[in-house]
């Protein structure tokens, strides 16, 4: 009898650590998508989100000034950070993977704002936020990568 139960007990299957770990992982980014909407704060949230999003930007931006010694123009645009960009300045040494897979918009479905050369910096990047336009109060105010905590 106890060699059966050992034959059972060696041809059961559990959970793997690896198994346990992607449904916590699962259910933390529920929680994350979620819990905004519970709490009344998706406001808030798309705001973080939206100063997420420039920061990593400006990142890739400075990613490819580092390789090209300047900034795309603002009529290249942040679209210079996925495909080579023709016009001038000419990306001497452009990234073949490029600096970001896809420029994001913003999470209220719009395009971030990208001028350069830039009033506050070599460039200005920022959202209108909410109402998509210019200006505004609260989650309707403009975010730009010069203004965010990041």
């Amino acid at each position: 009898m106890s060699n059966r139960l050992n034959r059972k007990l060696a041809t059961s299957k559990g959970f793997t650590l690896i198994e346990i770990m992607v449904v916590m992982v699962i259910l933390g980014l529920l929680v994350a998508i979620v819990a905004p909407n519970i709490m009344g704060r998706s406001d808030q949230a798309k705001v973080t989100v939206a100063e997420t999003q420039l920061s990593n930007i400006a990142n890739a931006l400075d990613l490819y000034r580092l390789d090209n010694s300047h900034y795309p123009s603002t009529q290249q645009g942040l679209e210079a950070l996925v495909r080579k960009p023709s016009g001038s300045p000419e990306p001497k040494n452009w990234n073949p993977d490029g600096y970001l897979k896809a420029v994001p918009e913003d999470p209220w479905n719009n395009e971030y704002q990208y001028v350069s050369p830039g009033t506050e910096g070599p460039y200005d990047l920022y959202s209108y936020g909410s109402d998509g336009q210019e200006g505004g109060d609260g989650d309707a105010a403009d975010i730009s990568v010069w203004n965010t905590e990041k």
